[in-house]
């Protein structure tokens, strides 16, 4: 090459691109497309309901030596009162969802004890037999866990656990009731 070539450089384009703040560019992919947070009071009342529904079944497994419930019991709560049109928090799936884990648990416990590797697999085939019973609820699966892990006896247990599921639905269904700009839960009972 030599120096009498002259070497042209590529045309600017017509309209360069302005550089925005890197805040810009980055907030908004932070934010992602999650929906918006609810207004302040429903966020209370929701909270408030849930709260004093996990305290009742607290007192209540208290009484009869079961207080193990909580960790299920509170997930689905908060399924039910966070996001209650979705299947999961469905009636349906709420109650057969944790009586069909309670049922995998007591099997497993019974047929490999109550290893920490027997309650994995229960929660999987937990989550199995919601799956081919059409009443998927995730927190169900920690049900099949609990069982396994703390053997409780099932003459208070499954009761209790019916009695616990009937009422966190029937909580969600108050708490819609009584906010008129609440979702309405359930979408369907069955």
């Amino acid at each position: 090459m030599s120096t009498d070539e002259i070497i042209e450089a590529p045309p600017a384009p017509a309209h360069p691109r302005p550089l925005r703040p890197v805040r810009t560019r980055v907030l908004p992919r932070l934010v992602g497309r999650a929906p918006a947070p609810p207004p302040t009071g429903t966020a209370l009342h929701n909270i408030s309901a849930v709260t004093a529904v996990l305290l009742a079944l607290v007192a209540v497994g208290s009484v009869v030596h079961e207080p193990v419930l909580i960790p299920p019991l509170a997930a689905s709560a908060a399924i039910v009162h966070s996001v209650p049109r979705l299947p999961l928090a469905q009636p349906r799936s709420v109650i057969a969802g944790h009586l069909l884990c309670a049922g995998v648990g007591y099997a497993v416990l019974g047929a490999l004890g109550g290893a920490p590797w027997a309650a994995a697999l229960a929660a999987g085939i937990g989550l199995a037999v919601m799956t081919v019973a059409r009443t998927p609820h995730s927190p169900a699966c920690a049900t099949a866990v609990v069982i396994v892990l703390h053997h409780p006896r099932p003459m208070t247990f499954v009761p209790l656990l019916a009695g616990a599921v009937v009422v966190v639905v029937l909580a969600g269904w108050a708490v819609s009731c009584a906010r008129p700009s609440a979702p309405r839960y359930p979408a369907y009972w069955w």
